[in-house]
């Protein structure tokens, strides 16, 4: 009985990761380039009892064992990066990437990505997120520009009111052999780690990497139905769990009251 309150407790705890989890996805439903998480659970060590295959007193070998699941735990929570939908906003300097790939931009001197395409100018011309992070190469619009033109192959063109180039830069994409192992530090931005291997540099459209699309957004992946379904499925998993806590209390309080 004892052995059961914890178990139970763990999986109440498990319940609980599974919809902070799916809570911060409908958090970000309408985040820009977020991509929703899942949480994998694993059941922990098992008391063995008696062992599958061993020989009975009567020579006998036991075709199963019996052994005690002692619960479960959370192992990890795996981002997946599934495309979101497009928005058109009009915006020049709004791009989505159509596909796999990441921009680079320079975080007060780190390197790090983001799906999320919604850049501005800063004071200087750059070209910026809303957080100051300067798009990676920087390219600065100069003052008489009137239109700014990216391709779908990420050459940006600064032109001026009689079509002139007056500035012009190639805007790569990045991309990475386990995009899942990398770090998410908030702000739409994820840094590289051992897991997700080296960022890979390729121009927008090659090899079947991501091209660009300006005057898009790329919206969040979440898809709000199945994160209410899952949060009800969470919910009754929690309350199973806290019901076998309570009889596994009235158990042992009917096992107390015996010597009564």
């Amino acid at each position: 009985m004892m052995r059961s309150l914890w178990t139970a407790a763990t999986g109440m705890v498990a319940q609980q990761t599974n919809i902070d989890v799916m809570s911060n996805n409908l958090a970000n439903v309408n985040t820009t380039g977020f991509k929703k998480s899942r949480a994998e659970f694993e059941d922990l060590m098992y008391q063995t009892m008696r062992i599958a295959g061993s020989i009975n007193e009567g020579g006998n070998r036991i075709p199963t064992g019996l052994q005690v699941g002692m619960g479960v735990r959370p192992v990890t929570v795996h981002k997946f990066f599934t495309q979101g939908d497009f928005q058109n906003t009009g915006n020049p300097l709004d791009m989505a990437i159509e596909g796999d790939g990441f921009f680079l931009l320079d975080q007060n001197g780190q390197d790090v990505y983001t799906r999320a395409g919604a850049f501005k100018l800063d004071n200087e011309g750059r070209v910026v997120t809303a957080n100051g992070y300067a798009l990676q190469p920087e390219f600065t619009v100069p003052q008489d520009t009137v239109n700014v033109v990216i391709t779908e192959r990420g050459h940006i063109s600064a032109l001026d009111r009689n079509g002139q180039e007056l500035a012009a830069a190639d805007i790569p994409v990045y991309t990475f052999i386990n995009p899942a192992g990398l770090n998410a530090v908030g702000r739409n931005l994820f840094t590289e780690t051992e897991a997700s291997g080296p960022a890979q540099q390729c121009t927008p459209g090659d090899d079947n990497f991501g091209t660009l699309a300006q005057g898009f957004l790329e919206m969040s992946n979440v898809e709000m139905v199945d994160e209410m379904v899952g949060l009800i499925v969470g919910q009754r998993a929690y309350e199973v769990n806290s019901k076998a806590i309570t009889t596994a209390d009235a158990l042992l309080q009917t096992a107390i009251n015996i010597k009564r």
